[in-house]
């Protein structure tokens, strides 16, 4: 009965093992980890411009400004631009609602390029010859925040906190009765084989 028991655990399929749900699932990666430090790192200084006036920037009311009056941004949307720049790099640092942070990111740099720069064509004023900055930056910003709303913050971010990792950890029993069925079916089956050959086993002995 001890054999039938073990083969029975060894053949019992176990859920896949994940890393979190939702906003928070991402894999222990150092690419994602070196992607969102990176952004992060790149963004802060911007948001920090636009919000503080740090690094010679024009500060919240001088931006708000721009945006409203010389853009025709909508105050609102203005806002959440700067909020995106300045919350956005802090949380990617963090790791914290990295796909949240990426995905305003990700857009703030698109609606910045197609309004803005697209004018100016591809390569950014490398020479001074231009009247303005091409959408090749914008380009790598977009790329770097789509790779992060697909695979979360990776390694070292809070989210994986936040999610409770349970790589190292098989998976319970599902609480849905339909699945813990599907996953009880084999076990079964297995033991039900088990006593059968057992019980032949002692007649061809007798």
């Amino acid at each position: 009965m001890q054999t039938i028991v073990s083969r029975t655990t060894r053949l019992t399929p176990t859920l896949p093992m994940v890393t979190g749900w939702g906003l928070f699932a991402t894999e222990p990666r150092w690419t994602l980890f070196v992607l969102r430090v990176t952004l992060g790192l790149m963004i802060l200084p911007h948001g920090a411009q636009k919000l503080f006036g740090w690094f010679g920037g024009y500060g919240f009311t001088g931006t708000m400004g721009y945006f409203t009056e010389t853009l025709g941004i909508p105050y609102a949307f203005g806002l959440l631009a700067i909020t995106a720049e300045f919350v956005g790099g802090l949380a990617l640092l963090f790791g914290l609602l990295t796909r949240v942070a990426a995905f305003g990111i990700g857009t703030t740099m698109m609606v910045a390029a197609l309004t803005v720069h697209a004018e100016f064509g591809f390569f950014m004023n490398w020479f001074g010859s231009q009247e303005g900055e091409g959408v090749e930056f914008f380009l790598l910003a977009i790329g770097i925040a789509l790779a992060l709303l697909i695979g979360g913050g990776g390694r070292w971010s809070a989210d994986r906190v936040l999610a409770r990792d349970r790589r190292s950890t098989p998976s319970p029993r599902p609480a849905n009765p339909a699945l813990r069925q599907q996953y009880q079916r084999p076990a079964r089956r297995h033991v039900a084989r088990g006593q059968a050959d057992k019980v032949e086993s002692r007649g061809q002995a007798k």
